[in-house]
């Protein structure tokens, strides 16, 4: 029986894997940080294994007869005054993961990247792998992700198969930080009266697990694979999931000039009360694009498939549902 490592293995991905991973029958084996609530993964064996991620002693115990690491950890935030850490969780950490492989002499490493790494698409045109980040405007989420590719990138020229997937917006099940899952709760509460022009891509968890383990067994050594859903307006997201699951679609566009002032002033109470902000300047900057990329690549390669976005947004709201979240 194979072996396999995920670390972040109480996020939504990292339990969507998890659980997808004992599915196919392998062995799991889980790193978190200590305290992690892990019920989220639920019914299934594995072995837990805990330590910070800069932890090398900690990655390497856990990491040992292990042939592939699923690396999904990371912090998720853009609050620029999470930048610190954030580099060190999501960048140092990923150089000590890519290190540990080696040393351990893991087989294949999967890394989690996002489509926040690669460039911005073309008005009407889904980006693809090709597109290149534009480095000198990135800070925050953005350029933690691109510098994690780097290290990850610098492993495979000192000979760790590594393959980068790129997914796109995830949403699904026991997302119980509700970072995408968000969506889903404001609207079934009625707090989001106004959308914005453009759109972005969204992709079911479950879609995302299956394409990186198909990313394992079968990905290029040392190229990235984006794994996205359906493009869709904003308008359309908000109105379709308010039909969905009987919540309050926004009923007017908000004017994007005033977006980035409202954005720096909700960071900032954010900040006073130490909660994580919906909107930030950062976040403000990227509205009233159409953010939409293709999976044709990962289609081809990996035999990935991705759900409707109905049937993605009906999955996520009935297991909140179901446990109590909304």
């Amino acid at each position: 029986m194979q072996t396999a490592l995920v670390t972040g293995a109480s996020g939504c991905l990292g339990s969507a894997l998890a659980i997808r991973l004992h599915e196919t029958g392998v062995n799991v084996r889980t790193f978190v940080r200590p305290g992690s609530d892990l019920r989220v993964i639920g019914g299934i064996p594995f072995e837990q294994f805990t330590g910070d991620i800069c932890d090398a002693g900690a990655l390497r115990a856990a990491m040992e007869g292990c042939e592939t690491v699923y690396h999904t950890a990371a912090l998720v935030t853009f609050a620029r005054k999470a930048g610190a850490e954030q580099h060190r969780v999501n960048v140092l950490g990923t150089r000590t993961v890519v290190n540990c492989c080696i040393e351990s002499g893991v087989r294949s490493l999967v890394h989690t990247s996002s489509v926040t790494a690669i460039g911005t698409p073309l008005p009407g045109t889904p980006a693809d792998e090709s597109f290149e980040a534009d480095r000198s405007n990135a800070r925050g989420y953005k350029l933690s992700k691109i510098l994690a590719e780097d290290e990850v990138r610098e492993g495979a020229g000192r000979g760790l198969r590594c393959v980068i997937v790129n997914p796109s917006v995830i949403i699904g099940e026991r997302d119980t930080r509700f970072h995408a899952g968000q969506l889903i709760r404001d609207i079934k509460r009625g707090h989001i009266p106004f959308y914005v022009a453009g759109g972005m891509n969204i992709v079911y968890v479950g879609d995302v697990a299956s394409g990186m383990i198909a990313a394992a067994e079968r990905g290029r050594a040392g190229e990235r694979y984006i794994l996205a859903g359906e493009n869709l307006t904003h308008k359309e997201i908000f109105r379709r999931t308010a039909a969905l699951i009987g919540g309050r679609a926004p009923f007017a566009p908000f004017p994007l000039p005033l977006l980035s002032g409202i954005g720096g002033l909700v960071e900032f109470i954010s900040g006073v009360f130490g909660a994580e902000p919906p909107l930030t300047r950062d976040l403000a900057a990227i509205a009233g694009r159409y953010v939409w990329f293709t999976a044709a690549k990962a289609e081809k390669e990996l035999g990935f498939r991705a759900t409707p976005f109905d049937r993605t947004i009906t999955a996520a709201y009935e297991w909140y549902r179901l446990h109590g979240y909304l």
